[in-house]
Order: C-alpha cells, then sequence, then structure tokens
C-alpha cells in the first residue's frame, strides 16, 4: 500500500507539447489513460442508448394503435434504421469495449493498455462518427433502409439522398476505431499480463475480449469492402451493386452477414464475460468447468462466421447451401448451451447473494435462453420461410441481443461502478429499476412473437384494424413505458450516487480477481506494485483460500521460471504523456468525412493535410509523461 505519493512538477500545456492537464474538459480531450477513455466510451455508450430509445419510443408509440399517422412513412423508416444502426454499432458494442478499457489491463496486472495514444484515436475516431452520423437529421435526412442496407436500396437511384452517404461513411470511419481498439487489446492481453497470470488464470472476461478482438479483426474487412464499394458506386459512379449493369446485388448481403453474424458475437462475448465473473463472485464458488467455457467461446467465434447464410434462406441459395447452414446454426448452439450450463453449476449449492449484479444476471440466463430457443427454431429454413421479416424476428433478435447483452452489461454496471467511482449505488433504486427494466422488456417483445407468428411484417409505419395484432402492440407500446421508467432510475441512480452515494471501499463485493486488490477508483498507475499471481482466483486465495478448490493441474502448475520477488521500499512508475494528436486525427476524418460526403475539395484536402500534420507530429512528439516515485510500506500485502 502506498503511504507516499511524489508526482512529478507540471510542465507547460499547450496544443503543440504534450499536455499535463488533470482536471477540467481539455483533460479528457487528451487523455490516454484506460480507466478515463473506458469511462468515456461508457458514458457515450450510455448516450447513444439514450437516442436509440428515443426512436423505439416514437416507433412504438405510432403502432400502439393501428391506422395512426403519429410520424410518416419517411420519418419512420429513418427511426428504425437510425435504432438499429445505434444499437448495434454505436451503443452495445462499444459499451463492451468500455468495460473492457477500464477492466482488462487492472483484471491482468497491467498499468495501461500497450498503445495508450492508439487507444484514445479509437475512442475519439467511435464517438465522432457516431456525432457524424446523427448530424444526417440535420443535413438532409438520416439513413433509411433499415440496419443491414440492403443493395440496390442503397443505389442512387433508388435512394437519392444524404442518408445512405452518412450510413456508409460513418460506419467506414467507425470501424477504423473499433479495429485498431481491438488490435490494442490483443497486443496488451498477450504482452502485459502479470507475473503469474498464465493464459490458463486469465478471468474470463478478458479470455472473452481476447477472443472478441480477433472475431472483430477477421469481420470487420468484408463489411470495409462492401462500404466501399456503395460509397464507390454512389460518388464515382462504378458499378458494383447496379443490376442494369449486370451486378448481383445480393453481394452485398454475403458481405454484411460474414460481417454481421461474428457480429453478434462480437456483442454477445463480452457480455458472457461479464456474467462470468458476477455469478462466481455473487455464488461464492469458482467458476464451474474454466477450461470448457474457455474453449466454448473460442468454438462459437470459430463457428460465428460459419453460418452467415442462415439470414438469406429466402434468397434462393437452395436446398444443400440451406441445409449446410442450417446444421452449422445448429451445431453454434452446443457451447452456448454449454455456458449456460456451466452458469447455472457454478450457483448450485454456492451460497447465492441476489444484489442487483445478480438479479441481472439471472435474467440474462433466462431471457439468452429463450432467445437461443427461437433461434434455434428460426436455424430450420422452413420455419424461417415464415417467419422471414416478421416481428418474430424481431422478438428473437432483441431476446438475444437486447435481453442477452443489455442485461448482462447493466450486471457490469452495477458490479463495477463501485469500483470505477469508489461509492455504491443504492441498492433500494437498484432493485426497483429491474423490476421496472425485466419485466418491461418481456412486455415489448414477448407479445412480439405472436404478432409475428400472425403474419405482422416488421419494418411497417402501421397496420389494419381488426386483424389480431391491435393487442399485442398495445401491450409492447405499454412496455416501453416501463422500461424506460427502470432505465431513468438507474440513470438518476447513477447521479445521486456519485454526489451522495456510500462509500465502496476496494472490495464491496468480496471480489475474485485483480481489480478488487486495488483502491476505488483506481489510481492513474493501477496498481502501487505490480502483482504475482498464483491462481485463477488470486484476491480469493489471498482472503478465503478455502474457498480456492484445487482443480486442474495446469491451474495448479509451477512457473519454472518464477522466482519469489524482493522487497523494494520505492517503486518508480512511469506515467504515459497526454496527447492532442489522437483527437486532432480524429477530427481531421471527422471533417474530412463531410467533405467527401458532400464532394467538397477544399474541406477533403484539408482533412487530408491536418491528419498528415497529426500523425507526422505525433510521431515525433516523444514518449512523454513523467514518473512517480511510491514509497512502500515495510510489509506490503497484495495478492497471491
Amino acid at each position: 500500500m502506498a503511504i507516499g505519493r511524489q508526482t512529478a512538477a507540471a510542465g507547460h500545456a499547450g496544443v503543440l507539447t504534450r499536455p499535463t492537464w488533470t482536471t477540467g474538459w481539455a483533460s479528457w480531450l487528451t487523455t490516454v489513460d484506460h480507466k478515463r477513455l473506458g469511462l468515456l466510451y461508457i458514458c457515450t455508450s450510455f448516450l447513444f442508448l439514450g437516442l436509440a430509445s428515443v426512436e423505439a419510443f416514437l416507433m412504438r408509440l405510432q403502432l400502439a394503435r393501428p391506422e395512426q399517422s403519429l410520424v410518416s412513412p419517411d420519418v419512420f423508416n429513418q427511426l428504425f434504421t437510425m435504432h438499429g444502426v445505434t444499437m448495434v454499432f454505436l451503443a452495445i458494442m462499444p459499451l463492451g469495449i468500455g468495460f473492457a478499457n477500464y477492466f482488462v489491463p487492472l483484471m491482468i496486472g497491467a498499468r495501461d493498455l500497450a498503445f495508450p495514444r492508439l487507444n484514445a484515436f479509437g475512442y475519439w475516431v467511435y464517438a465522432l462518427s457516431g456525432v457524424f452520423i446523427y448530424t444526417s437529421f440535420f443535413l438532409g435526412g438520416a439513413p433509411d433502409a433499415g440496419w443491414f442496407a440492403y443493395a440496390p436500396l442503397t443505389s442512387l437511384s433508388n435512394n437519392p439522398g444524404n442518408g445512405i452517404d452518412f450510413y456508409m461513411i460513418g460506419l467506414l470511419v467507425s470501424g477504423v476505431g473499433t479495429l485498431v481498439t481491438a488490435m490494442n487489446l490483443i497486443v496488451t492481453i498477450i504482452n502485459m499480463r502479470a507475473p503469474g497470470m498464465t493464459f490458463m488464470r486469465l478471468p474470463l472476461f478478458v479470455w472473452m475480449m481476447l477472443i472478441t478482438a480477433f472475431m472483430i479483426i477477421f469481420a470487420f474487412p468484408p463489411l470495409t469492402i462492401a462500404l466501399f464499394q456503395v460509397i464507390m458506386d454512389r460518388t464515382f459512379g462504378t458499378l458494383f451493386y447496379v443490376p442494369e449493369a449486370g451486378a448481383l446485388p445480393i453481394l452485398w448481403q454475403h458481405l454484411f452477414w460474414i460481417f454481421g453474424h461474428p457480429e453478434v458475437y462480437i456483442i454477445i462475448l463480452p457480455a458472457f464475460g461479464v456474467i462470468s465473473e458476477v455469478i462466481p463472485t455473487f455464488s461464492r464458488k469458482p467458476l464451474f468447468g474454466y477450461p470448457i467455457m474457455v474453449l466454448s467461446g473460442i468454438f462459437i467465434a470459430f463457428m460465428g462466421f460459419a453460418v452467415w447464410s442462415h439470414h438469406m434462406f429466402t434468397t434462393g441459395l437452395g436446398p444443400v447451401a440451406n441445409t449446410a447452414f442450417s446444421l452449422t446454426s445448429f451445431v453454434i448452439g452446443i457451447p452456448t448451451g454449454i455456458k449456460i450450463f456451466n452458469w447455472i453449476a457454478t450457483m448450485w449449492g454456492g451460497h447465492v447473494r441476489f444484489a442487483v449484479p445478480m438479479l441481472y444476471a439471472t435474467a440474462f440466463l433466462l431471457t439468452f435462453t429463450l432467445g437461443g430457443i427461437t433461434g434455434i427454431m428460426l436455424a430450420i429454413p422452413p420455419l424461417d420461410a415464415q417467419v422471414q421479416d416478421t416481428y418474430f424476428v424481431v422478438a428473437h433478435f432483441h431476446f438475444v441481443m437486447g435481453g442477452g447483452a443489455l442485461l448482462s452489461f447493466l450486471a457490469g454496471f452495477y458490479y463495477w461502478f463501485p469500483k470505477m467511482t469508489g461509492r455504491l449505488l443504492p441498492e433500494g433504486l437498484g432493485r426497483l429499476g429491474f423490476w421496472l427494466i425485466v419485466p418491461g422488456f418481456y412486455l415489448i417483445f414477448w407479445p412480439q412473437h405472436f404478432a409475428g407468428l400472425l403474419g405482422m411484417p416488421r419494418r411497417i409505419q402501421t397496420y389494419e384494424a381488426g386483424i389480431g395484432l391491435d393487442l399485442y402492440n398495445l401491450m409492447s407500446s405499454a412496455g416501453t413505458f416501463v422500461m424506460g421508467a427502470g432505465m431513468v432510475i438507474v440513470i438518476f441512480s447513477a447521479f445521486w450516487a456519485l454526489r451522495k452515494g456510500r462509500l465502496a471501499g476496494d472490495d464491496p463485493w468480496d471480489g475474485r480477481t485483480l481489480e478488487w486488490a486495488t483502491s476505488s477508483p483506481p489510481p492513474h498507475y493501477d496498481f502501487d506494485v505490480v502483482p504475482e499471481v498464483n491462481d485463477r482466483d488470486p484476491v480469493w486465495l489471498l482472503k478465503h483460500p478455502h474457498l480456492v478448490e484445487r482443480r486442474d493441474p495446469i491451474s495448479e502448475s509451477v512457473d519454472p521460471d518464477h522466482s519469489p520477488p524482493k522487497h523494494v521500499e520505492q517503486v518508480s512508475i512511469h506515467i504515459p504523456g497526454q496527447s492532442w494528436y489522437p483527437f486532432i486525427a480524429s477530427f481531421a476524418i471527422f471533417l474530412g468525412s463531410y467533405g467527401l460526403l458532400f464532394h467538397n475539395l477544399l474541406l477533403g484536402l484539408f482533412s487530408v493535410a491536418v491528419l498528415f500534420y497529426a500523425c507526422y507530429a505525433w510521431a515525433l512528439e516523444g514518449v512523454g509523461g513523467h514518473h512517480e516515485h511510491i514509497e512502500l510500506e515495510p510489509a506490503v500485502g497484495g495478492p497471491a
């Protein structure tokens, strides 16, 4: 434990030198600290989640009763497109990345990500691409061809407005930020683990993020190619997706779903990781079947690339292709089922404490299982043909992505909020929010199964009265009020806790993993001394050795090169310097996107010049930063 800290004298701050602000808005613009960037990711994700919720609320108001005209068909098209784009690309996926940014270095005993400035660049590219897409509402209309933007609906002749251009360019730019962050996570996890943190001692959340990062590396290039082709078609008159010129628009569907189905697991695997941290902690048992949980995650990632055509059963691929992709879709249910079994086995016989994080984790288990069952149903080509493009698919998708990922990330939010802020969220308000969010979710999406089976198409602005859809749609719309009230309570609880919440202490949940071995919130350098790890649950091994069962030879293996750490009285830690250039480079890309969209050559050239300057200055600004000297107590405790 630190008993004294000496901070290096602050240097001169300016645009062209490394700034040293520690407070104020400029310190957030220039930060390279993984924890601050994680908070920025999480807050930005919740902001976009709020916007997507408003769009969903307007759609449900429109569909609450038959034959209403609260919003026009054109506006309705923009609302469901932006809702899907926002939830998938700007809210849920970045939320997982935000948790990873904050907690992966802490959980592996590192002081930061491998490339702090690249980490900042990834965040600003993501955030500004979201701003870029949302400015479409004020600059000619938002995208309106659905979140998957099938060709040839996106051709210039079918869709001459700016909305499709905002979609294509915005997602192309956003993908750059996602890719660099994925590479950063891979390098960090492989190279910066604490002594003794072998791969088979990595927390499951870290494992799932490592797998997710590799999936991003392989899944995003097909989408990037498809986006680039449409941009070329619309901007420079190429013919990649023009049927009149002999092109095959179904190419877009192949490229999109080669990305799109792995994207489902890019979103859900971090959620699996969160659940794998929450359930053992609140069951006071080590995770059941750790090795098979890791292997299941790897198998899911591998098979995620082999099922894309089950989204295309009705496009005329033929019986052989349909059968093959139907079988692979069944197979991918096996490792997912193994995970659910292992989570239940972890709870079985444990001293389960149903605090708010555990409530959300339990709700996730039920909701995701139900979504998985309807997924297996949709993997049957004849049934898929019957419910294709109906609300049954909408319900399935939201049970997996909404109920699965969102509920697990809410579990993670309540679980890790004390570590991020040093304060506890109010338990009573948390339980009230839970009992509004989860029943509200079921009230929204459960009736949509039946509306879909009755044949209600998705993406329609209204429907006729008296055809059996009135009650189901009214129930769905009523559910938005219930779930919305719950989300408001969650947000209110967070603001209340930041001002008046009870102090959490370093380890309020009696946690197992390394993030609970440092202060709440952690210092800039995460740990005074890089911890030594001798078990998969290192903090429990120190506090409760009787809880840490000897499980397998891999976990018990001894590193032959390991030698006990020598006690030191003082350590010197290098703190990476802040930098303007990640933000400037991202902002140049942001401006250049408008130049490309509006065919403004001057703005485009200016943006490229600024981008080159930022990259050049970035490369030459030096290591920067400063050293902090930490004096240690004579007898140092820490994780085993």
